[in-house]
């Protein structure tokens, strides 16, 4: 029933804002990671390059580590502990409330 912000990094070098967020959702056991992305999902490609980018609605995160979606760094992590995600982008304007209600926005990423 609580949603909790994190925010920054490890303070380690080589390790990314997303090694840290899935690093302590895991270790807080959360129910899912809401992340809040500069893009507002994941796509087969990226878009800026790709005008034909088709954006996943949901999708497994074996399809994020197979096919090297380059996503989000700590994917690996995330499917080995098998934490789910909702990748969904910032700067759209009521994102985070959206994203904590429920709402249909970004990407839904499951865990097998």
């Amino acid at each position: 029933g609580k949603v909790c912000f994190f925010a920054g990094g490890t303070g380690h070098p080589y390790f990314s804002t997303d090694m840290t967020m899935v690093l302590r959702a895991i270790e807080i056991e959360a129910d899912c990671i809401l992340g809040a992305k500069a893009i507002d999902g994941v796509y087969d490609s990226d878009p800026a390059v790709n005008p034909d980018a088709k954006k996943y609605d949901e999708l497994p995160i074996s399809k994020i580590v197979d096919d090297r979606l380059g996503v989000i760094a700590a994917s690996v992590l995330a499917m080995e502990n098998k934490m789910p995600m909702l990748l969904f982008g910032l700067n759209e304007e009521n994102s985070i409330i959206k994203a904590a209600t429920g709402e249909k926005i970004g990407t839904k990423i499951t865990v097998e």
